[in-house]
């Protein structure tokens, strides 16, 4: 059986990164990013917990908030438990692990009226192929429902975009039954070629017909495996044990991977026209749906023979009894079908030619309880913040790139959310068009920035929208909204150790209720990078700063001469609110100077007043980060 795979945390090592020259970590670091040494005492104010970096990335709004950003959180031992709510059979091993973290509730055989009602008090779902999770599902989850777990591979009973839209995580168990299933394909595979099912039959029914079932060996016969992905591949890799020539075709498939089996890669008609057995492992979908039909049955080898463990909808079945009537297809073993279970009398099944079983891929004793572990644990890691690597509907980031980016997704979010704030008008006004400008040592090719790409995109429309953006809508809500998001990636002499050198983000074509924020271009810019694990604040327009972004911010343009810093500092002290971090930028001495000051408290109107009313301050705003 194949181990059961767990998500991995992003937050798997510990990561160092840093843009300035020195490589000694911060004491500001956050607990487990710390070396070893409890004498270590902070130095520096900070309250930015950066495990929660993935959890506010993927969170969304419980329907009862009344306020449009709050995030909801999981729930710690003093608060309620998330519900999960188990639709369909699953492991004891599985319903173990998702008791230990949430109140669990089995309920099966929903109607979907009664799948409806329900969701909307559930915060994941757990099912299998049997449960529809339609648009219907998300609507009435109103918001609440974070995760969707399939105890399985295939997905094609969960609508992927009604989820995306919902801003629902959708998560899968694709290794846990892969070895179950291919062993099954080749059960069905030697059971077909020996017509062991006939056979027993006809001897349980009191004859002895050896002659009627003289079958048709494996050795030197070409196996054509359609979809050459985990399951596709092992059954590849049993085929050539017994002694079988294999062909693959997959336009996904890496040749490497075929070749190291001594697999080769083909073209469909290549396959199908020259194959002696044909097994099928591609997933259903409107491409595939019906692949296999009058037109494709009619090119292949007179006498082939097809199993089918992937997906039923792949074959025209009326096609596939015509096929085997007219002898163009000598033998079939399907472990699935269109419906499920069949029509009583379904001519396929009824077929004497055919095998059927009623799809039992996944189950042997092992992998059952392999996917149940491997469900919860992906689940339970979703609702905990993690991004899963089974996520089917989030951007798709190797779980080493995760662990990489992960000092960087808050940066992106925070430069998002302090970009918008400085266009004038309110509401983000106009806003249309955003560049995000990557400046890293490594090679344009060499940087993956789709996560960061939609942590800006969260960090830009929630200030100015009612809508909840999270890793999974992000892309759909900014196209939604009409917002164009561009990125550019620029080389630049730094180590290559770190990803990230600097993100930049413009918006263009905006007014700015803060002058000095505009660039030489017209645009909007603030710039920032990670030090010591940090975001940090490095410039605003044509201003050099370095400001934690932590809290609030308060950015004051002023003439740049003595006692500007003390001024501001004494009115935010006789108003109790406390300064984290302060900076000043300027680009000619004596002449004009941004301050930049991190702030715990948002100020009231009395503090804003009296700043703008400071003399030789010019300019000024707030920002809540």
């Amino acid at each position: 059986m194949a181990a059961p795979c767990s998500p991995k945390s992003i937050f798997n090592r510990p990561i160092i990164p840093s843009s300035s020259a020195s490589s000694s970590p911060s004491p500001s670091l956050p607990s487990f990013l710390r070396p070893p040494n409890p004498s270590l005492l902070s130095l520096r104010l900070t309250r930015f917990h950066f495990p929660d970096i993935i959890p506010t990335a993927l969170k969304t709004v419980q329907s009862h908030d009344t306020h449009p950003h709050k995030l909801d959180h999981v729930a710690s031992d003093s608060e309620t438990k998330p519900t999960i709510l188990v639709s369909e059979k699953l492991g004891d091993a599985g319903l173990s692990l998702l008791r230990t973290f949430g109140n669990v509730d089995c309920s099966y055989d929903l109607s979907p009226d009664q799948l409806c009602d329900k969701i909307s008090s559930c915060d994941a779902l757990i099912v299998r192929s049997g449960t529809k999770v339609t648009r219907q599902v998300f609507e009435a989850g109103k918001g609440r429902l974070k995760v969707v777990g399939r105890a399985g591979v295939g997905i094609d009973n969960v609508d992927l975009q009604a989820a995306t839209e919902f801003g629902c995580l959708v998560v899968n168990a694709p290794t846990a039954n892969t070895v179950a299933a291919a062993e099954h394909g080749i059960a069905l595979l030697v059971a077909m070629a020996r017509n062991v099912a006939q056979a027993d039959a006809s001897v349980k029914a009191g004859k002895w017909q050896r002659n009627k079932y003289v079958g048709v060996s494996l050795v030197g016969k070409t196996l054509a495996v359609l979809g050459f992905g985990k399951v596709g591949s092992e059954v590849a890799r049993r085929a050539k044990g017994l002694g079988m020539q294999v062909i693959a075709h997959d336009p996904y498939a890496p040749v490497d991977r075929a070749r190291a089996l001594g697999v080769d890669l083909v073209s469909f008609d290549a396959a199908i026209s020259t194959a002696d057995f044909i097994s099928l492992h591609m997933p259903l979908t409107p491409d595939t749906s019906k692949m296999f039909n009058d037109d494709t049955f009619s090119t292949m080898k007179k006498g082939v023979r097809i199993i089918n463990v992937a997906r039923g909808g792949v074959i025209d079945e009326d096609a596939l009894v015509r096929a085997l009537d007219a002898g163009i297809v000598a033998q079939a073993a399907l472990d699935v079908f269109t419906n499920e279970p069949p029509p009583e009398g379904d001519k396929l099944v009824r077929h004497e030619n055919v095998i059927a079983t009623p799809h039992l891929g996944a189950s042997t004793k092992e992998a059952q309880e392999g996917v149940a572990i491997e469900i919860a644990e992906a689940v339970v890691g979703a609702l905990k913040g993690e991004l899963s690597a089974t996520a089917v509907n989030a951007p798709m980031v190797a779980p080493d790139v995760l662990t990489e980016l992960a000092p960087y997704v808050v940066l992106a979010e925070k430069l998002g959310r302090m970009a918008v704030q400085l266009v004038a008008g309110g509401q983000g006004s106009g806003v249309k068009s955003v560049k995000v400008v990557y400046r890293s040592g490594r090679a344009p090719d060499d940087l993956d920035t789709r996560l960061l790409r939609a942590m800006v995109t969260k960090g830009i429309i929630e200030p100015i929208s009612a809508s909840f953006v999270n890793l999974v809508n992000a892309d759909f809500t900014a196209k939604q909204k009409g917002l164009r998001i561009t990125e550019e990636r620029v080389t630049v002499d730094s180590s290559p150790e770190f990803p990230i050198h600097s993100i930049q983000v413009k918006i263009s074509n905006v007014g700015s209720k803060f002058a000095s924020a505009v660039s030489e271009n017209g645009e909007i810019s603030v710039e920032g990078r990670v030090k010591y694990g940090e975001p940090h604040l490095t410039s605003v327009g044509s201003f050099e700063v370095d400001v934690s972004l932590e809290g609030n911010l308060i950015l004051c343009r002023q003439v740049d001469q003595p006692g500007m810093i003390g001024q501001v500092g004494n009115i935010l002290g006789e108003r109790n609110i406390n300064v984290s971090f302060m900076s000043v930028g300027r680009t000619v001495r004596r002449k004009q100077a941004i301050m930049a000051i991190g702030v715990d408290e948002e100020p009231d109107k009395v503090a804003l007043r009296k700043i703008g009313d400071v003399a030789n301050i010019e300019e000024f705003v707030f920002l809540n980060l």
